[in-house]
C-alpha cells in the first residue's frame, strides 16, 4: 500500500517542518507558538473565497470559536463542518485556513471550521463535545448560514477522527442528519501492532510522538476504549453517513484508516477509499505539494456527488408524494 519511495515534493516539505520529536519535551505551548509563526507565512496570500467570518457558537463549556467560509456567487449552499488535525493537542483555525479555503473553492460548499478545545488542558472528551455541539449548531442554523440543508463533516488526522465520531454520535442520538463524512488519514483503529506503524513510524510521526499525543488526550485507558474516542470500538456503525476515507502510503496511521473503511463497508455503508501511495501523514496541509491540491479536488468531488444525490432523492420523494400540496 505504499510506493517505492516518498514523493520528492513531500520529502522536501517534511524537511522544512518542525521536529516534533525534539521539541515535544517542552510541552505543547512552545509548539503552538512556533506554529503561529509558521501559519503567518503560509497564510500570507490565501486563496480568495466569497466571505470569511470569525464568530463563536455555544458549546458545553462556553463559546466555541469557528470560522465560516462562504463560496463566491451567493445563494444557498451545502455546509461542511471541518475539524483540524494536530493530535488533539496542536494546530488551529490558522493552520488549516488555506486547506479550508481550497475546499470551499473546489466544492462550492460553505465550510465551518471549528476551533475545539485542545489537550492536555482539555482532555477527552472535550474535543468531541465541542465537535458535536458545533455540528448541532450548524444544522440548527441553516438559515443563518444560507444553507440549502446539506450537511457533511470532515477533518484530517485527529480531525478525521472527530468527523468519524460526530457521524457516529449523530447516528446514535438521532441527529443531526449528516449526509457525508470525509476522513483524511484519520487516527482511528491505530495500534502499535499494525504493519504500517512498524514500517513507517518515524516518517513524520514516531511511536514516541503517537504515545505523547495519546497521553495528552486521554486521562485513562478506559477513555481510550470509548467508541467516541475511536469509533472502531463502537458496537454498531451501520447508521453512520456514507464516507470518503483517505490514507497515505507512508503514514503509520494508514492501516487503521483502511481497517475502518473496511468495517464501514462490512456494515453496509457506502465508502470511497483512496490511498495516496507516495504520500506521508499531514500531506493535506503541505500546500506546496501537488498531491495536496489533488486531494482537495478529490474529496470535493465526493462532497458534490453526495449532496447532488441527496437533492435528487428528495426531488423523487416530493414527486412521489405529490409535492407540498
Amino acid at each position: 500500500m505504499h510506493a517505492d519511495e516518498i514523493h520528492p515534493q513531500a520529502r522536501a516539505a517534511m524537511a522544512s517542518q518542525v521536529d516534533l520529536s525534539r521539541l515535544r519535551r517542552f510541552g505543547p505551548k512552545p509548539l503552538r507558538l512556533l506554529a503561529r509563526v509558521a501559519n503567518r507565512w503560509e497564510n500570507r496570500n490565501p486563496p480568495e473565497v466569497g466571505d470569511v467570518t470569525d464568530r463563536t457558537v455555544p458549546g458545553p463549556a462556553g463559546a466555541i470559536p469557528v470560522r465560516v467560509y462562504r463560496p463566491r456567487g451567493g445563494g444557498p449552499s451545502p455546509t461542511v463542518v471541518f475539524f483540524h488535525g494536530g493530535g488533539f493537542v496542536l494546530r488551529s483555525l490558522e493552520s488549516h485556513d488555506v486547506l479550508c479555503r481550497r475546499l470551499v473553492r473546489e466544492s462550492d460548499c460553505t465550510v465551518v471550521s471549528v476551533d475545539y478545545r485542545l489537550a492536555p488542558e482539555h482532555p477527552f472528551p472535550a474535543a468531541v463535545e465541542d465537535a458535536y455541539a458545533a455540528t448541532e449548531w450548524t444544522a440548527e442554523n441553516a438559515d443563518r448560514l444560507d444553507s440549502d440543508g446539506g450537511l457533511a463533516v470532515a477533518g484530517d488526522s485527529a480531525g478525521g477522527t472527530l468527523a468519524a465520531v460526530v457521524s457516529l454520535m449523530a447516528a446514535d442520538r438521532g441527529g443531526p442528519d449528516v449526509d457525508h463524512q470525509t476522513l483524511v488519514y484519520p487516527a482511528v483503529g491505530a495500534n502499535e501492532r499494525r504493519e504500517s506503524v512498524e514500517r513507517h513510524a518515524g516518517t513524520v510521526l514516531s511511536k514516541e510522538d503517537l504515545a505523547w499525543f495519546r497521553d495528552c488526550y486521554f486521562e485513562s485507558d478506559v477513555d481510550r476504549r470509548n467508541p467516541y474516542a475511536d469509533p472502531m470500538h463502537a458496537r454498531d456503525c451501520s447508521g453512520v453517513a456514507p464516507a470518503t476515507v483517505v490514507t497515505a502510503g507512508f503514514d503509520p496511521l494508514r492501516d487503521g484508516g483502511a481497517a475502518y473503511a473496511e468495517r464501514l463497508v462490512s456494515e453496509g455503508i457506502s465508502v470511497r477509499f483512496e490511498n495516496y501511495e507516495d504520500m506521508v501523514h499531514g500531506f493535506a496541509t503541505m500546500y506546496e505539494v501537488d498531491r495536496s491540491r489533488e486531494l482537495v479536488a478529490d474529496v470535493a468531488a465526493d462532497l458534490r456527488e453526495a449532496f447532488e444525490s441527496k437533492s435528487e432523492s428528495e426531488s423523487k420523494s416530493d414527486t412521489a408524494g405529490g409535492g407540498d400540496a
